[in-house]
């Protein structure tokens, strides 16, 4: 049954473009890919996750959809990111193809394959599954073998295209593919020419000539701006998303597109332009030559798999945004997520569009079914105080927190949480927010201070106390003895944890543990 939707979100958008652009039909072809040419990292990831939300929303309209995703590993290796060992032996690499460039850290088969089996693996744990294609074994078993032979035939409609947005003409002997030489494994050959129907030869840097058959030999392939349309006819692609850099006017989708029509007589993929994602602090674009990357694994280290989807259904593809570990931001972040949950399941009112937008991107942020009641929300801000009074136990702050938890859907959701915070304290948290509980006191006090710390010591053993009832004892306390509130903060995490300053002392005092914190209290 079609579920009729108003277009508020931007995936819904598209996917009625999609509609509107190539008919209503059951099954619709997403496509996405990139070339595996260093570490794909989180800007890389926007291009697989655009066509995952797109996709959610087609199947939400009742549609069956095949993703597939290219890994261009058939393409030229032509730079040594900067991130990589064995910089020496990659150097020697240069113009080979990229699945057949070793892999410089000895764990699989190609240079390629160590950059693939990170995505692949991390991808499934953001709800996204696809349909892998690996280019390198297509152009190997000769499955483009027409298409390249009809570029081939249309090589002078294809270059007076790309002429078209060009300050200088294609030269005269200009062909739409590229080789690897069967002797040496490198595009560095001269001469190259095509006999009309499926043979092509060229010459090698020695001066002899290779001859090979299209049909038998998997050693050529389409140049990027004519392998891209081909393989958007070949696959019968209804949508694909394209980065800032093939966005362009003349870029590689505006060739693309005339290529494709005029070539293949097939329109091209109705096109969502997205931005780049920035890592903050670092200025500038990710770049996998450069190795100043994150990558989706460094992202999930941080954030929940729901909130890593949150980020990017959340924001629309065209806009530029930031992925930052600072402590303002990730706290920001956390708690925006929280509040559109809260919206979803009512707990939280704001006006209807808002409303509706709310539902729509914390549907597209769940992985698996959505929950049938609002899961629990440890406070991010608390937990990275937690893990910090538990020597980073998850099984000690899911314990001390359990009595909040109502289901195995919120233990499952505060572990997340709690490694999540875990790995922020330990990799990125500022100095003045790490501490240690102390087992015994640093520090020597005054008289008038001991005795204040003893007087509240008697108090905390007393009874079970609430975050606010303790936080007004110790204004009482101080006012009791005439001490300024803010001394006995400081002695108190002093005391505490050997700093000036630290949590929230009432609920801190209480996670800690009042009888603890009591008997350190009277040990100075």
């Amino acid at each position: 049954m079609e579920q009729k939707t108003n277009p508020i979100h931007w995936t819904d958008v598209a996917a009625e473009n999609i509609i509107r652009e190539k008919g209503d039909k059951k099954k619709y072809v997403l496509a996405a890919g990139i070339t595996p040419s260093g570490t794909v990292h989180i800007g890389n990831f926007r291009e697989i996750i655009t066509v995952d939300l797109v996709r959610r929303a087609l199947e939400k309209r009742g549609k069956k959809v095949r993703f597939i995703y290219s890994w261009d590993d058939y393409d030229v290796f032509r730079k040594v990111p900067k991130n990589m060992p064995k910089q020496d032996m990659l150097q020697t690499q240069l113009r080979r193809s990229i699945v057949d460039v070793p892999d410089p850290y000895d764990q699989h088969e190609s240079y390629a394959r160590h950059n693939e089996v990170p995505v692949e693996e991390d991808v499934h744990k953001v709800g996204i599954s696809s349909e892998f294609i690996y280019q390198s074994k297509e152009y190997k078993k000769c499955r483009y073998a027409k298409e390249i032979r009809h570029a081939l035939q249309n090589n002078d409609k294809i270059k007076n295209i790309l002429n078209e947005y060009r300050e200088e003409p294609l030269s005269e002997d200009w062909l739409p593919v590229a080789v690897f030489s069967n002797t040496l494994g490198t595009d560095v050959v001269t001469n190259l020419r095509y006999d009309g129907d499926w043979g092509l030869s060229y010459t090698l840097e020695d001066g002899s000539i290779e001859s090979i058959d299209i049909r038998k030999d998997g050693n050529v392939k389409l140049k990027w701006r004519v392998d891209w349309p081909m393989r958007w006819a070949f696959e019968k692609v209804d949508f694909e998303p394209g980065g800032k850099d093939h966005s362009s006017p003349g870029g590689s989708y505006d060739t693309g597109k005339k290529i494709c029509k005029e070539v293949w007589n097939f329109d091209a993929p109705t096109y969502v332009r997205y931005d780049f994602v920035i890592v903050k602090g670092e200025g500038g674009k990710m770049s996998s030559s450069s190795g100043n990357v994150i990558t989706l694994r460094d992202v999930l280290e941080i954030y929940e798999p729901e909130i890593v989807r949150y980020l990017f259904a959340g924001t629309r593809p065209n806009k530029e945004f930031s992925i930052s570990f600072d402590m303002t931001d990730v706290l920001a972040v956390y708690e925006e997520f929280d509040k559109v949950e809260r919206i979803y399941f009512g707990e939280q009112k704001v006006n209807e569009k808002e409303t509706e937008k709310c539902k729509v991107t914390y549907e597209l942020s769940t992985i698996g079914d959505i929950p049938k009641s609002i899961p629990y929300q440890p406070s991010f801000r608390n937990l990275t105080a937690l893990v910090q009074i538990y020597d980073f136990n998850v099984e000690k702050v899911v314990k001390y927190l359990e009595k909040e938890l109502k289901s195995n859907q919120d233990k499952q959701r505060l572990r997340a949480r709690t490694e999540c915070a875990i790995n922020w304290v330990q990799n990125y948290a500022p100095e003045e927010s790490k501490f240690k509980v102390q087992e015994k006191s640093q520090v020597t006090l005054k008289a008038e201070e001991k005795k204040i710390l003893a007087e509240l010591a008697d108090k905390l053993e007393e009874k079970e106390w609430t975050d606010k009832e303790l936080h007004e004892e110790i204004y009482t306390t101080c006012k009791n003895h005439d001490f300024q509130t803010k001394d006995f903060f400081t002695i108190a995490y002093r005391v505490l944890i050997n700093k000036d300053q630290g949590p929230r002392l009432a609920s801190f005092i209480l996670e800690i543990g009042r009888k603890k914190v009591a008997k350190l209290f009277r040990s100075v």
